[in-house]
């Protein structure tokens, strides 16, 4: 049974001007996102600024949206990290606080090799019943899980099963689409890209998890579901229609851009924290008309 199927939102966490966790725009931004169709929720991802915060504030998100949530949408907890046995506690508090899943990155800095990583995951898994999604991002973590690592890791552990693939690099999605696990139905695979929902999709994917969806959660959800229901060619046209913003969304480090797009809107999420810093005038200036022309500003 797939967690969820369509566009989930990797949603930044709001700040106020203190810089603490402002969870009456939490809310807002949930309820929001749910009146427009979002799929699922990431709760303390990267886009969740999640490497700032404590974890006394990350399990502080986690249990507010799911009390927000109410089981109306799956909640997917943000619980990796480059210590498998932080990973492994936030992975038990999170079940604790109901949450439905846990996304896992990759071991990043300190990294690891394929076996690593097996034996990182396995630890993982093996500590909860909660679903687990593996999420593949090197350009961030420096570490790339390979398709038959992934196949093993969804033979061998049960609760294994689906991974979030933001690697880039097509070919590996059909190398890994091509494995004998992923046509058995062992795991999901879900884009980590959101200028690849499509060309994943076409390989068998089955939604993405997203920073568009900030945004344009409606459009990232209309991307997903006009293409499963057959609609390929408008699927094809909106996802097109998106690419200068999901461009601009990434033209400084995430999730720079996306809080910046957000205030843009008015919906007051802060700044980031250090160490990133708020969007340069050039960048929001790009950010500023990518947004009007998709006709969310």
């Amino acid at each position: 049974m797939s967690i969820f199927k369509g566009s989930g939102v990797a949603l930044v966490t709001p700040m106020k001007q203190n810089g603490e966790v402002d969870f009456d725009v939490l809310e807002k931004l949930l309820e929001d996102q749910l009146a427009k169709g979002t799929d699922a929720f990431i709760i303390c991802g990267t886009t969740g600024e999640a490497p700032t915060l404590e974890d006394s504030e990350h399990l502080e998100t986690i249990k507010r949206a799911v009390e927000i949530i109410k089981g109306r949408a799956p909640v997917i907890a943000g619980t990796g990290s480059n210590n498998t046995a932080h990973a492994i506690m936030m992975t038990e508090e999170a079940a604790q606080l109901g949450a439905d899943a846990v996304l896992l990155v990759t071991p990043y800095y300190n990294k690891t090799t394929q076996d690593g990583l097996i034996a990182h995951y396995h630890a993982i898994a093996d500590s909860t019943k909660l679903p687990c999604i593996l999420y593949n991002v090197p350009s961030r973590t420096g570490t790339n899980i390979l398709p038959a690592t992934m196949a093993r890791l969804a033979r061998e552990c049960g609760n294994i099963v689906a991974i979030k693939e933001a690697s880039g690099n097509i070919s590996q999605v059909a190398e890994l689409a091509a494995t004998k696990e992923f046509e058995e139905g062992l795991f999901d695979i879900y884009s980590g890209n959101d200028d690849q929902i499509i060309p994943i999709l076409s390989l068998g994917g089955i939604g993405v998890i997203s920073v568009l969806a900030n945004v344009a959660p409606k459009q990232a959800h209309d991307i997903v579901d006009l293409y499963l229901n057959g609609r390929t060619e408008e699927a094809r046209k909106l996802q097109l229609k998106a690419l200068p913003l999901c461009k601009a969304l990434f033209c400084e480090v995430n999730p720079i851009p996306v809080k910046a797009a957000l205030n843009m809107q008015g919906i007051a999420v802060g700044d980031p924290r250090l160490p990133l810093i708020r969007m340069s005038e050039a960048g929001r200036e790009k950010l500023e008309k990518a947004m009007r022309e998709f006709g969310v500003l």
